[in-house]
């Protein structure tokens, strides 16, 4: 008897030990608890944002509930400036990476040769390497080049990991796709550049839109880089929160507030865009 059968035995014996439905009621109880386990840190940020700084840590019932919060927060200059910020680099980075991976995709999904193979070691090379890694070169780099704390400074690293990420993903999308719509319209008239456009390109659609919502939530919660690139001049939602960190304490109301505020965004995008995401990483 393999090993395989002793381990289904096992299993049938573990779940057929219990009641009729025991094995789903289980399911459903463990499930439940594990969202529990993740729902509650967020619960209790947005309880902490929706209590006056007095109360913050005196937790009873009939406390105030209070969104005075959210309007002391979204008064700041700098936090209205920083949600501009993090929404047009997560939106530029999102247009410019998907630009740049679905083609470079496409070309290690169909073609063969000294370009493609030296491009497909690059990316491996580079994906090897730690993301915290990058931080100190690329900020030699920025302050050599002039473009410090500036959007091109922030937007190009983005860019740059997003590609070296995602067009591996992406040749796995049009490796999915069967290449003789290609050929045929090809021998219709079509260049390969065409049949990409026209055939290969909306095959891949709903891969590319679940790669956007991931490339922009991963954008938009991104700390690191924004914390190393930029400065004062462009300042970034992930990194204003540790503005109520100073040296009279911690504004916990506040940093909550503005951290429901940057939660958001994300939130909206992951329930409207979720079926995005599962129906393109499926092809």
């Amino acid at each position: 008897m393999t090993d395989v059968s002793l381990a289904q035995q096992r299993s049938v014996g573990f779940f057929g030990a219990l009641a009729p439905g025991g094995a789903r009621i289980l399911f459903i109880f463990a499930a439940i608890g594990v969202c529990l386990i993740f729902a509650f840190p967020v619960f209790w940020l947005l309880l902490t944002s929706l209590r006056p700084a007095s109360e913050v840590f005196n937790v009873q019932s009939g406390s105030t509930i209070t969104i005075e919060n959210f309007f002391e927060v979204l008064e700041q200059p700098v936090v209205l400036k920083a949600l501009f910020n993090s929404f047009l680099i997560a939106t530029l980075a999102t247009i410019l990476s998907l630009g740049v991976t679905a083609t470079s995709g496409y070309m290690l999904s169909r073609f063969r040769g000294a370009i493609p193979n030296t491009w497909f070691s690059l990316i491996y090379v580079f994906r090897c390497v730690p993301y915290v890694s990058w931080v100190l070169p690329l900020y030699f780099v920025t302050i050599n080049l002039g473009i410090f704390d500036t959007y091109w400074g922030l937007l190009l690293p983005h860019v740059a990991v997003h590609i070296c990420f995602f067009s591996w993903i992406m040749k796995g999308f049009f490796d999915g796709i069967d290449p003789s719509m290609e050929y045929a319209a090809m021998i219709d008239g079509c260049s390969r550049w065409g049949a990409f456009i026209r055939v290969a390109l909306p095959a891949a659609l709903p891969g590319i839109t679940a790669l956007a919502l991931l490339c922009w939530l991963y954008t938009w919660n991104e700390f690191l880089f924004a914390l190393i690139l930029t400065a004062h001049e462009v300042p970034i939602l992930t990194v204003v929160m540790a503005q109520f960190v100073h040296e009279m304490g911690m504004e916990w109301h506040l940093m909550s507030a503005t951290a429901i505020i940057a939660l958001a965004p994300a939130l909206l995008i992951t329930i409207f865009g979720q079926k995005y995401v599962v129906q393109g990483l499926r092809i």
